[in-house]
């Protein structure tokens, strides 16, 4: 087949607009025209009265070589079509020799532990997978019943249980990595097997949602088991089992709260980015553990048809576009860079707490994204060496204290605590909301958030929102409504692991993957970085490195 990329057409072009765009691109006859398919399909809206879609389509021609030399090499965006199709690297069946009674551990079922084990499954290696939460259906109750009666539960909320923390996300599906396996492709596919829809496979910026993200994690579920995996709910690792010193440090097994041991020398450790029980105790067992950067600020909510008038202008509510999302930045004078992270259109903030006395925020999306408001974390980078020195887990540390200011800031109730605009930027407190309702529950608590984090990020969102009104005209309105504190952007350490095998550094057989461990950031990237670990996994299980 033959890959045409930058077809650019009209936002409304008819049907017809795109096979004939490809027939004047190949210089070609309508009967010459086998078949195409919609490989990736984009838009540009820097002009708001004149947005156009540009597609990347996969053409079936009667005589490919003839179509080539008729557009000639002048056409660098006409070319043979890449294979994206994802080949196993082990064979179906375990290694000769492997002891079948000693299964691969994956630890965690979010993104990256999902893909873990979906591979391995495929393989035919029959994992055993751990999680300390629930079933993806009882944990989606503990957590609106957080929302709404304030009780939470340490093992099954935001964070914790089947689906991992991208359960209750916008549920995006892109990611700026580099893949040049198609790794990506084979995550959409095995999304689209389980439920999702099929757009999601050629739309430049797909996602899911909530709903359909729960569906899709029970199907998957499913499809592991029927394979040979195994999954064991309310399973917490407490410790791991390992033997030697030095350079000769090798995993035995991981020991669960029950106190049962499990053996294995394969162990993965996709355990998410709010695993902080897990990390200390990594820790002290030894494992190499780095603090890395991340970012803290607020939960930032407008009205979404403000954001999408700004962005898409006359064009505002067609279908096609959907709820406008935005990208934005700002290097403030201090030298701290602010910027959205995890815009959430049509969405809801939602309270994201893991731990007892301790507030934080994040966003969430249904598939429609048709709720009042648009949302997005408006956050200040911050670094180990310039904002929490002196130890691999002073990230966690500065975390918590931040998350447990909040909770007092809210009242000490699980309210969060908020804000106007204005006022924040004005430096005075907030009584009363303006226009824009919050969308958190249980509620939000009017304050003061100067208080919420240090003086420099504070310092850095006061001058970063009236910036982002030159970007996009209208976005520092009065009422909009800041919410706090967004801590989890991302994990604040990175257990170190070599990049030939994927091993830790100092720990053989133990596979740190995913966020957590510090390889990924969001659902997509986070399910590819469990296809390469799967794969380190079953080169060593056949003795061979990656």
């Amino acid at each position: 087949m033959l890959r045409i990329n930058q077809i650019k057409l009209p936002l409304d072009h008819p049907p017809s607009a795109l096979k004939e765009a490809i027939l004047a691109r190949l210089h070609i006859a309508d009967a010459e025209l086998i078949d195409f398919t919609v490989f990736k399909r984009s838009y540009d809206a820097r002009k708001k009265n004149a947005i156009v879609l540009i597609y990347s389509v996969d053409v079936m021609v009667s005589n490919e070589a003839l179509a080539l030399q008729a557009v000639g090499h002048g056409d660098t965006n006409v070319m043979p079509s890449p294979d994206t199709s994802y080949k196993f690297v082990a064979g179906g069946q375990q290694p000769q020799g492997h002891d079948r009674n000693e299964r691969p551990i994956v630890i965690g079922t979010g993104p990256c532990g999902l893909f873990v084990a979906l591979i391995l499954a495929q393989m035919g290696l029959r994992p055993l997978i751990l999680e300390r939460g629930k079933v993806v259906r009882e944990r989606t109750v503990d957590t609106f019943g957080f929302w709404r009666k304030r009780e939470l539960n340490p093992e099954s909320n935001v964070q914790f249980g089947e689906g991992g923390a991208g359960t209750f996300s916008d549920g995006k599906l892109y990611s700026q990595i580099k893949d040049p396996k198609h790794y990506g492709r084979k995550v959409l596919t095995e999304f689209v097997k389980a439920g999702a829809p099929e757009e999601i496979m050629y739309v430049s910026k797909p996602h899911i949602g909530t709903f359909r993200l729960v569906k899709m994690v029970e199907q998957m579920r499913e499809n592991i088991i029927a394979l040979g995996g195994e999954y064991r709910f309310s399973s917490k690792v407490v410790d791991i089992d390992v033997e030697g010193s030095g350079s000769a440090r090798q995993i035995r097994g991981v020991m669960l709260e029950s106190g049962e041991h499990i053996a294995s020398r394969h162990v993965v450790m996709a355990i998410g980015h709010s695993a902080r029980d897990t990390f200390e105790m990594l820790h002290a067992r030894g494992v190499y553990v780095e603090a890395k950067p991340f970012s803290i600020g607020f939960r930032v909510e407008h009205p979404q048809s403000l954001i999408d008038v700004c962005r898409f202008g006359p064009n505002a509510g067609n279908k096609i576009l959907g709820a406008a999302d935005y990208k934005l930045v700002h290097h403030a004078s201090s030298g701290r860079s602010v910027y959205s992270f995890c815009m959430c259109p049509g969405g809801t903030v939602v309270s994201a707490a893991s731990e007892p006395g301790r507030v934080v925020t994040n966003g969430m999306s249904q598939y429609s994204r048709n709720e009042r408001n648009a949302n997005s974390a408006i956050v200040v980078g911050i670094t180990p060496e310039q904002d929490y020195p002196g130890h691999p887990l002073a990230g966690i540390a500065l975390q918590r204290r931040l998350e447990e200011g909040a909770f007092v800031l809210g009242g000490s109730t699980y309210d969060a605590p908020g804000q106007l605009m204005g006022d924040f930027v004005k430096g005075r407190a907030s009584r009363a909301l303006g226009s824009v309702i919050p969308s958190l529950k249980p509620a939000v608590h009017l304050t003061d958030l100067a208080g919420a984090l240090p003086e420099y990020a504070i310092a850095a969102l006061r001058e970063a929102f009236p910036a982002f009104d030159k970007q996009i005209k209208g976005y520092y309105q009065e009422d909009a409504l800041l919410t706090g504190v967004e801590t989890r952007t991302s994990s604040p350490i990175r257990i170190k692991r070599n990049d030939a095998d994927l091993q830790s550094l100092n720990t053989r057989g133990l596979f740190p993957a995913g966020e957590g461990a510090g390889y990924a950031g969001g659902i997509l990237s986070a399910a590819v970085d469990g296809i390469k670990v799967a794969e380190a996994v079953a080169l060593s299980l056949a003795g061979r490195a990656t």
